[in-house]
């Protein structure tokens, strides 16, 4: 099939590259000149493992390709698939529809006969109907455009695979419309492989992503909340979460206490969520969503407050190391980043702070340009008072004590070194006969 692909972030530029992969014709369109031109060139302007690969490989079998030019979509396909930013408005819980908005009013006017769009991004439920709409106004006579609804389920760091293996497709259809059968042969590569395809109402579509990222958050907070009760009795969160997750019905996964969730998914979707319940009368239903927020953003507090403890009541002018900046491994993505926010915290209380991470630190330095940023482990742990680790990269759960502990200042308050385990991901006793002071959230 011909199709294009609006917006080329993290999720369009994925999603291009990967429908290409499968065969498909495919030209991804931005209005950023600059993102265009380094795609085209083969180049990934963020971190996802296997993406750069898969990128060249289509652009190279002409497959693949990308332009500023909307009149070119227009004619390039008869099926667009919708992949731009929905941030978070300033001052505001609401999500922000702009660009969203802006690629069916620009698209709109251009095209010739029956055209599909199918919008991927996460959005406030009733969006679609208001872009069916707008289609509806702005389309010339004897052409129109369905909008229909297939949102997205990419994780960072897994987004190929989420998007060539789905374990889910979503497809939200208006009463009458005909976008199925063309849905079911973009993705028939998934569906020979028996992957669930569900045909629901346009709200249920846009109500799904952000339910699942819903839950997904509240699950977490749900384990930093008993967290800080385990931490008040001196009880081990992990080994609680171990316990009640052989409970089939709960499962351990999302069960791992610590620094919370970040990025620009969770936290900007259960806000919105919010926001959209509260402008339709519905706003008790998802009021225990302010207290998920709550807890996550709390448990940044207790990291920062926790180091404050260990170095004897005061940040000022103590040598710090925070090793991650990226809310997440296997990612450079520091929006709303639970590490860098630590660090940022640690250093306005007066600490001098190194941040080190593998992916990350030109973002991070774009962020939080006054931080030290080390280019080595090595480098970062040299002098340092106390160690945090804030993101569970690989590299830092199988870092060795034993080296990382002749590189530290030394023995600032407990005659150890200290190292506080914010992702609960280092073995506990390997650090602690290594002679460090070992402390982690929710471990009393």
């Amino acid at each position: 099939m011909r199709m294009t692909v609006f917006g080329t972030g993290y999720l369009g530029a994925t999603h291009a590259a990967c429908m290409a992969e499968l065969g498909h014709d495919v030209l991804g369109v931005d209005v950023d000149e600059a993102k265009i031109k380094s795609l085209t060139e083969g180049k990934v302007p963020f971190f996802e493992p296997g993406l750069p690969e898969l990128l060249q490989r289509n652009l190279d079998s002409g497959r693949l390709g990308f332009t500023t030019d909307y009149e070119e979509a227009a004619q390039f396909a008869n099926v667009h698939f919708i992949g731009v930013g929905t941030p978070q408005k300033k001052g505001s819980y609401a999500a922000d529809t702009t660009y969203v908005r802006a690629v069916v009013e620009s698209l709109a006017p251009l095209i010739e006969g029956e055209h599909l769009v199918l919008g991927k991004s996460t959005v406030p439920v009733g969006t679609a109907a208001q872009l069916q709409a707008l289609a509806d106004e702005n389309t010339n006579d004897g052409a129109s455009i369905e909008v229909a609804w297939n949102p997205e389920f990419l994780r960072e760091g897994h987004a190929v695979k989420d998007t060539l293996r789905p374990d889910r497709i979503v497809l939200g259809l208006h009463e009458g419309g005909n976008a199925e059968a063309l849905a079911r042969e973009v993705y028939a590569d998934a569906l020979q492989q028996d992957t669930p395809f569900l045909v629901v109402d346009l709200p249920t579509a846009e109500l799904v992503k952000v339910s699942a990222n819903a839950f997904l958050a509240t699950k977490i907070s749900f384990i930093n909340a008993v967290s800080e009760v385990c931490e008040t009795v001196g009880a081990d969160v992990t080994a609680l979460a171990d316990a009640i997750g052989l409970d089939e019905r709960i499962g351990r996964k999302f069960l791992g206490a610590g620094l919370g969730f970040g990025g620009g998914c969770l936290p900007k979707d259960i806000r919105a969520f919010m926001a959209r319940a509260g402008e339709l009368g519905a706003d008790q239903a998802m009021s225990f969503l302010r207290e998920v927020d709550a807890i996550n953003m709390r448990r940044r507090e207790k990291m920062v407050e926790l180091a404050r403890q260990e170095l004897g009541g005061s940040l000022l002018g103590r040598n710090v190391t925070v090793l991650g900046a990226a809310f997440k491994p296997n990612s450079d993505d520091v929006r709303d980043s639970p590490a860098l926010n630590v660090a940022g915290s640690l250093s306005l209380s007066g600490a001098a702070v190194t941040v080190f991470d593998p992916e990350a630190m030109a973002n991070a330095q774009r962020l939080f340009p006054t931080l030290n940023y080390a280019e080595s482990i090595e480098e970062a742990l040299r002098g340092a008072e106390i160690v945090l680790v804030a993101t569970e990269w690989k590299e830092f759960q199988e870092l060795d004590p034993e080296w990382a502990r002749t590189l530290v200042a030394g023995e600032p308050v407990h005659g150890k070194p200290i190292v506080i385990d914010g992702r609960n991901c280092l073995n506990t006793e390997a650090w602690k006969s290594a002679g460090w002071e070992f402390r982690a959230l929710g471990r009393g």
